[in-house]
C-alpha cells in the first residue's frame, strides 16, 4: 500500500509539473526528452521555503525528496515558532530581500499588512489561469480569507472552522442531549458545572489577544460583527451580548486563572478531563484529545458550533496560507512548489496526517477523512460549506484591533459593573484604526 501511495505521488508530481509547464499562463517553454516525457525542468534551481512550526510543515517535509527527484529543484526549508516567523518575514521582506521564495503566512492576522507594503505576489493568474490545478475545488471560504483587495495574496493550506468539544460520558451520565443553542449549551454548563469534583463547567481561551478569535462564532452567533463596513460595531446590542455570554461562561464555570489561558492552556486542560465544554478550532483537535495528557480521549465527542439568535455562525477561515515572496527570482519555480504543495495529490497526504486542507473533493477521497475522528470529519462536512470567512477585524493593525476587543470580554470576566462604557470606549478605539486606514 505504501509503494502503491508512492507511485501515485511521484505519477501525480509528473501530470502537475507537465500541466505548469505546458500551460498558456506561466510563459515557460521546455523541450521533452525522446519518449515525450519532461526532464527535471527545474534542474539546478533552488528556492528557500520558510514555514511555522505546524504539523502541515512535518507533514510536508518527508514529501520533499520526491519532488526534488522530479523537478531537479532544489528546496531548503526552515522552520519558525509564530511569532519568530513573522519576525524574521517582517525584516527579510522589509529589507527587499529575495528570499525565502515561498512562505507560510496566516491571512487574516498579516495579509492585509503583508498586502499593502508589497510583500505578497498576487497569484490570481497562477490560480486561475489553469485548468488543472482545479482552483474551483477549494473552498469559497478560504479562498475569501487570503484575498485582499480583490486580489489572491495566497493559496490556503490549512482550515478551520469553531466547534464545541465536549465530554461524552457527563453529558451521558446526566442525561443532556448535545447543546443546538447556545442557550442550551449555557445551560448543560451550569448543570455540570462541578469544581468541587474536579470539573469545570466550560474553557475557553481567556487570553486578552488570543480569545479573540473565538468570541468571534458567538459573535456571529448572536448577530453581530467587529464592523460593518467601515464602521466598528464592537458596542452594538448583539455584540454586547455575545461578549456577556462567552465571558460569563468563563467569569462562573471556568477555572481559575482563565484569564491568562491561550489555546494551549485551555486545550490540555479539557484534554486532562478538567472539564465538561470547550469551544476552540477543530484544527487542534489533536492537542484536545491527546491520550498522553488524559485517559479519558475516548469520551470526547465534537459537535457543529451551537446556533444563536441568528443561527449558526461559526467561522470558516484560512489559517495559514503559502504565499509567494514578488521579489523572488525565479517565480515559476516559487509557484511550480506552490501549485505542487496545494495540489489534491498533496492535500491527500497531508491531510492524512491530520491537518484540515481546503480542497472540497479531498475530503470525499478514499483515506482523505483517515486522520480524523469520525465525528469530527461529520462537523467539518457540515460546517466546511458555510459560515464566516474571518475571525477578527479584518484591519491592517491587527494586534491592536484584537488588544482592543479581548479588553472588552476580559473585563466581563473579571465582572466589570461599568461594561457598556468600556465597550463603548474600545469601540472608539477600533473606529480610529479604521479611520486611519482608510486615509
Amino acid at each position: 500500500m505504501k509503494r502503491f501511495r508512492k507511485l501515485c505521488m511521484l505519477t501525480g508530481i509528473w501530470t502537475l509539473l507537465v500541466s505548469v509547464l505546458a500551460t498558456g499562463c506561466t510563459g515557460i517553454s521546455y523541450s521533452g526528452d525522446k519518449n515525450g516525457e519532461l526532464a527535471q525542468p527545474f534542474l539546478g534551481k533552488t528556492i528557500t521555503l520558510v514555514t511555522a512550526n505546524h504539523p502541515w510543515a512535518d507533514a510536508i517535509r518527508p514529501l520533499l525528496p520526491e519532488f526534488e527527484a522530479a523537478t531537479g529543484m532544489n528546496v531548503i526549508i526552515q522552520g519558525f515558532f509564530e511569532d519568530q516567523l513573522t519576525q524574521k518575514l517582517t525584516l527579510q521582506l522589509t529589507t527587499g530581500s529575495a528570499t525565502p521564495d515561498v512562505f507560510m503566512y496566516r491571512p487574516l492576522q498579516e495579509g492585509k499588512l503583508f498586502y499593502k507594503n508589497g510583500w505578497l505576489e498576487p497569484l490570481d493568474d497562477y490560480a486561475r489561469e489553469d485548468a488543472e490545478y482545479a482552483y474551483a475545488d477549494f473552498s469559497g471560504e478560504a479562498i475569501r480569507s487570503a484575498t485582499v483587495d480583490g486580489k489572491l495574496a495566497g493559496i490556503p493550506v490549512i482550515m478551520e472552522q469553531e466547534i464545541l468539544y465536549y465530554r461524552k460520558d457527563l453529558l451521558k451520565k446526566a442525561g443532556i442531549p448535545v447543546p443546538d443553542t447556545i442557550e442550551e449549551l449555557i445551560s448543560a454548563v451550569r448543570k455540570l458545572h462541578d469544581p468541587d469534583n474536579g470539573v469545570y463547567g466550560f474553557i475557553a481561551r481567556g487570553q486578552r489577544s488570543p480569545l479573540v478569535t473565538q468570541v468571534s462564532s458567538f459573535l456571529y452567533s448572536e448577530g453581530g460583527d467587529f464592523t460593518n463596513g467601515q464602521k466598528a460595531t464592537i458596542n452594538t446590542p448583539e455584540a454586547m451580548r455575545a461578549f456577556s455570554i462567552y465571558g460569563g461562561l468563563l467569569r462562573d464555570y471556568g477555572p481559575p486563572g482563565v484569564i491568562n489561558m491561550s489555546w494551549p492552556q485551555a486545550s490540555a486542560f479539557f484534554a486532562e478531563g478538567k472539564a465538561a465544554f470547550y469551544t476552540d478550532a477543530n484544527s487542534i483537535y489533536k492537542s484536545a484529545i491527546d491520550p498522553a495528557r488524559s485517559n479519558i480521549s475516548e469520551h470526547i465527542g465534537f459537535a457543529s458550533f451551537p446556533a444563536g439568535r441568528s443561527g449558526t455562525r461559526f467561522y470558516n477561515i484560512t489559517s495559514w496560507g503559502l504565499a509567494m515572496n514578488p521579489r523572488a527570482v525565479d517565480k515559476e519555480a516559487a509557484w511550480a512548489f506552490i501549485r505542487w504543495a496545494t495540489s489534491k495529490e498533496i492535500v491527500l497526504e497531508t491531510q492524512r496526517k491530520g491537518n484540515p486542507g481546503a480542497r472540497y473533493s479531498v475530503w470525499n477521497m478514499p483515506g482523505g477523512t483517515e486522520g480524523f475522528p469520525k465525528e469530527m470529519v461529520e462537523v467539518i462536512k457540515q460546517e466546511g460549506a458555510g459560515g464566516v470567512d474571518h475571525d477578527r477585524p479584518t484591519v491592517v493593525n491587527v494586534a491592536e484591533a484584537r488588544e482592543t476587543v479581548g479588553e472588552i470580554v476580559q473585563r466581563v470576566i473579571t465582572g466589570d459593573p461599568d461594561l457598556q462604557q468600556a465597550a463603548d470606549k474600545a469601540n472608539a478605539a477600533l473606529q480610529a484604526i479604521l479611520d486611519k486606514e482608510a486615509e
